[in-house]
């Protein structure tokens, strides 16, 4: 019996941490397509695979935001200097 009441007492807390995530950031975790894909998968490896796949994009992601920044931290002081008015071209 003390077992039952402890797996409802867990089913209150993880529904109403659903609730509080759905309120805070506008996802429905159980139709996020992330829980989607995890609800096909029947064995450990198919969710091992999913997780490494995961992973990889996360690090080709990294391989390509990071560049950018360092782009984008390099042209926007050079885009304010482009827009300046032209000294040499104010004088005739």
């Amino acid at each position: 019996m003390a077992n039952q009441s402890g797996s409802v007492s867990y089913q209150r807390r993880f529904e109403s941490a659903l609730l509080r995530y759905e309120k805070t950031t506008g996802v429905t975790l159980s139709r996020h397509p992330f829980a989607l894909q995890l609800q096909s998968y029947d064995s450990v490896e198919d969710f091992n695979k999913l997780l490494q796949n995961r992973a990889k994009d996360v690090r080709e992601s990294d391989r390509i935001t990071k560049p950018m920044k360092t782009i984008v931290s390099i042209l926007t002081p050079l885009s304010s200097v482009a827009s300046l008015p032209d000294p040499v071209g104010l004088v005739r």
